[in-house]
């Protein structure tokens, strides 16, 4: 989905500048905020939304 991963993209950047190297030695992806990236089908923004609640 074009909008989660265009948000998906400022949580890791925002994720990364705020990671503690210590706790976390690799850095967050972008596969690490988009769930809906890895479905083989393709799914509705309201599909979507009615899986976060």
């Amino acid at each position: 989905m074009r909008v989660e991963r265009s948000t998906a993209l400022l949580a890791m950047i925002l994720a990364n500048q705020a990671r503690d190297p210590q706790k976390r030695p690799t850095p967050y992806t972008i596969t690490d905020f988009t769930p809906h990236d890895q479905d083989e089908t393709p799914i509705s923004l309201e599909d979507a939304i009615a899986s976060w609640e």
